[in-house]
């Protein structure tokens, strides 16, 4: 059994961090935000802590935190999906980092939940270099490519 503070350590963890996603994706301007995201890292830590002492216990199914996973993850997808927009008039779709976010706001809350601190900190720091780099690298790239494509059709006026 864990104790109080080991509880308290993994739900905190799990929700500052993705709390800390979801700060990035409102600050961004995009359809979710600290505490969304924060919610949904305590959520998933606080079920991965319930099952933590049952894969011991007397009957109990060796697959258990597999299939917890596994139901946790497909069952976010449906709250990322709630944030993915399709602008019928532009055909883009906007919303989809920040559904990857919910997602990924998941998986950190699982990995907080069973304690795997080296883990939890090393995607949290990969998320935030995607999240603040990747911008600006696709824009670079983009430029690049624009400049250099001088065969390409002329590209429609902005309305």
């Amino acid at each position: 059994m864990l104790d109080w503070s080991d509880i308290l350590l993994r739900l905190g963890a799990a929700t500052l961090a993705c709390g800390a996603i979801g700060l990035n994706r409102n600050l961004h301007g995009k359809p979710i935000g600290l505490r969304t995201l924060g919610l949904v890292g305590l959520a998933t830590a606080s079920v991965m802590i319930f099952i933590e002492p049952w894969p011991n216990a007397p009957g109990a199914h060796p697959d258990a935190a597999s299939r917890v996973i596994q139901g946790i993850l497909t069952g976010i997808g449906f709250l990322g999906a709630g944030v993915i927009i399709h602008a019928a008039q532009s055909k883009k779709v906007h919303g989809l980092t920040s559904a990857a976010g919910v997602w990924l706001a998941a998986c950190i809350g699982i990995v907080c939940g069973t304690a795997q601190w080296a883990l939890a900190g090393m995607t949290l720091a990969f998320a935030f270099a995607v999240l603040v780099l990747g911008g600006p690298i696709e824009r670079a790239f983009h430029g690049m490519i624009d400049e250099d494509d001088d065969d390409a059709p002329p590209k429609p006026p902005v309305s």
